[in-house]
């Protein structure tokens, strides 16, 4: 097997691979947006192991040796039994990026992440594992945002953002982004709440993968091809480049 495999339900996990190529350029990738069934936190946990399970299936198909789960609500919902499912498979997941805020000891941290991943048991096992006595956290739910990005819906983007965001300005230092999706958008998010750290867990993903095809001697010599699939529109394929491609 020689290729990394990323998925997301739609465009965010593109953020983890920009990050991914970065750190190992020589790997090839396959990218597949199930834009079409976005947002994945609006779908029940049976529904999402049958999409998940059928993009897996593909990727071994398609010689994938490693799989990333870009998406936190794929991930806190299916990890678990993806890896049960497919145990010669190496698997790695995304969870919000609680613990940066805890490393770099900021105080008053917004956690915005879907609806499903806001309810998680997953985010409250990171908020009792990592929370300081001395720490505020504040759980915020996207709501809509996946979606509004997958449409590109820049005026709406803006408006739900400070209708969600507006009343913590000037009162955080930094936002944990629980949602892949969401590091598309950190200009708009900066434009709302100035002058904090904005955290997403891109880097450590990336960090992981390259430990795990390390662990597991899997390490590839590429070319650092790279193949774009999306559900929905050739279109949105078009998009994914322009997104990869904008430094």
């Amino acid at each position: 097997m020689s290729k990394i495999g990323v998925f997301d339900s739609g465009l965010g996990g593109l953020s983890v691979l920009k990050e991914l190529r970065k750190i190992l350029p020589d790997e090839d990738y396959i990218y597949y947006a199930d834009s079409i069934n976005v947002p994945y936190g609006e779908k029940t946990d049976e529904e999402l192991l049958e999409l998940t399970s059928k993009i897996v299936d593909y990727m071994i198909k398609e010689d994938c040796k490693l799989i990333v789960i870009a998406c936190n609500t794929a991930t806190t919902s299916c990890m678990l039994k993806l890896r049960e499912k497919y145990p010669d498979i190496v698997f790695v997941g995304t969870v919000p990026a609680i613990k940066v805020a805890y490393d770099y000891n900021y105080k008053d941290t917004i956690i915005l992440s879907t609806p499903y991943t806001t309810k998680s048991k997953r985010v409250q096992e990171l908020i009792h594992d990592y929370k300081r006595d001395d720490q505020n956290l504040y759980l915020v739910s996207g709501e809509n945002l996946a979606g509004l990005i997958e449409e590109d819906s820049k005026e709406e983007i803006d408006k739900v953002l400070e209708r969600i965001l507006g009343e913590y300005r000037g009162k955080v230092d930094s936002i944990v982004l629980g949602c892949t999706h969401y590091s598309l958008i950190k200009e708009e998010i900066s434009r709302v709440l100035p002058n904090i750290a904005i955290l997403d867990g891109c880097v450590g993903i990336s960090m992981e993968v390259k430990r795990q095809l390390e662990n597991n001697n899997l390490i590839g010599t590429g070319t650092g091809d790279l193949t774009i699939i999306n559900t929905k529109s050739n279109s949105l394929v078009k998009r994914s480049y322009e997104i990869l491609n904008d430094k």
